[in-house]
């Protein structure tokens, strides 16, 4: 049973066929669009927003209107950045967005456009869209002919254009310093902060980097307004937010729900709980990126009473980031999945700084030598002093994301990690 009584993102799921351009004008599509440009100045888009307390769905969190607000006045051209560079393990909500209600996005950057004064935005894509990118470059064709991008949209002075960019596939340009590297032909690693891209961006011009989901909230904001929103989700985090569910549960998948909404509901209810009645031992709510969560048993109290806004999951001691929850059962070994993700990090540091680079082949070679057998007295605390290292030592967050695996799991299982000690 869903808290929502209708989707606000994932609305293919109520309205059949709502890629289609016909089908999403029918139902409302591009009337925020229209609204604007008629009723609104861009100030007032940004504000709104900002009322509504959007809060970006790639990962940080913060706040999109706040973002907006950065864009320097007077300053020319304005470029808007989507990131649609999926990369993190366990997240695949911008996927579906992009392949079933891409016009919903399409005209949440035309929103974010006619408010910062932007010309032109670029989608970003990993490598391995080129077929959902198909489709969106379908989607944007059918925008330019019933003129809703283009020069002189809807009758208006606003002219704006949208372009595609397909990465290669690196963890690392989902980072937006990185991105933009790799949209302007460079290596992909990041850049040096501040600037932020909000003054320099890319092709040295201000900047909005926003994620696919944070852009798809703007068209019923827009529309219905700020309180209307606020009616989903809790004072801090509102609105509605994509869980993406997989792992050890019997209906994995994406699930909108309002944030506030109990762990219990998205893995019990909209997941059908763990498969063949076995205990759920540990979770990671942000796939690699954030401190793995113990469950019953493991840990202290109950996690499946855990609300499911930004503030209650660090206070839990972990983050939401981009809500890409993966549960695990009884029978994982908890040493194992921490060195996947491990090498996962190892294989995606793209080496520009040496605590990550050197950090994160260490601690993938500590844990080769635990799981083969040869684990040696003192590995442990080895690993945690590594992770030590590398903590407020790296350029970007990709290394110190890296050491969360370690650390957390290390907290919660140590004695599986003592276990390949002792032989």
């Amino acid at each position: 049973m869903s808290l929502l009584a209708e989707h606000v993102l994932l609305r293919h799921r109520d309205v059949p066929h709502i890629r289609d351009i016909n089908v999403y004008t029918n139902h409302g599509g591009y009337d925020a669009l229209r609204k604007a440009l008629s009723d609104m100045r861009p100030e007032e888009v940004t504000d709104v927003v900002k009322a509504a307390g959007l809060r970006g769905r790639g990962g940080a969190g913060f706040p999109a209107g706040v973002k907006w607000s950065f864009i320097p006045a007077g300053v020319k051209p304005v470029y808007i950045v989507v990131n649609a560079d999926e990369s993190e393990p366990g997240t695949f909500k911008d996927r579906e967005i992009i392949e079933a209600n891409p016009h919903q996005m399409i005209e949440g950057i035309a929103l974010c456009a006619y408010a910062v004064g932007a010309q032109a935005a670029y989608v970003y894509g990993r490598g391995e869209f080129k077929g959902p990118f198909v489709g969106l470059q379908q989607a944007l064709d059918d925008a330019y002919e019933k003129g809703f991008l283009g020069r002189n949209i809807l009758n208006s002075d606003f002219s704006f254009d949208i372009y595609t960019h397909l990465g290669a596939g690196a963890y690392i340009c989902g980072e937006e310093t990185a991105l933009l590297e790799s949209l302007e032909g460079k290596l992909g690693q990041p850049r040096n902060r501040p600037p932020f891209p909000a003054q320099v961006g890319l092709y040295n011009k201000p900047t909005v980097v926003n994620n696919v989901e944070t852009l798809t909230n703007v068209p019923p904001i827009v529309l219905h307004g700020a309180q209307w929103y606020r009616q989903f989700g809790t004072d801090k985090s509102p609105g509605t937010k994509i869980f993406c569910l997989s792992g050890h549960v019997a209906r994995p998948g994406n699930y909108e729900l309002p944030l506030g909404a109990p762990l219990r509901h998205l893995i019990e209810e909209c997941g059908g709980g763990v498969p063949g009645g076995r205990a759920l031992k540990a979770i990671l709510p942000a796939g690699a990126s954030a401190p793995i969560l113990p469950g019953p048993g493991w840990g202290t109290g109950d996690i499946l009473d855990l609300s499911l806004d930004y503030e209650s999951v660090q206070a839990a001691g972990s983050m939401l980031g981009s809500a890409s929850f993966i549960v695990m059962d009884e029978t994982v070994d908890m040493v194992w999945a921490a060195s996947k993700m491990a090498h996962f990090f190892k294989h995606e540091s793209c080496g520009k700084c040496s605590p990550c680079r050197e950090g994160t082949y260490w601690v993938e070679d500590v844990y080769h030598r635990l799981r083969d057998g040869s684990g040696r007295p003192g590995d442990v605390d080895l690993l945690l002093n590594i992770a030590d290292q590398m903590d407020g030592n790296c350029f970007c967050l990709l290394g110190e994301f890296s050491v969360c695996p370690v650390r957390s799991s290390i907290q919660h299982f140590r004695d599986e990690y003592e276990a390949l000690v002792k032989g």
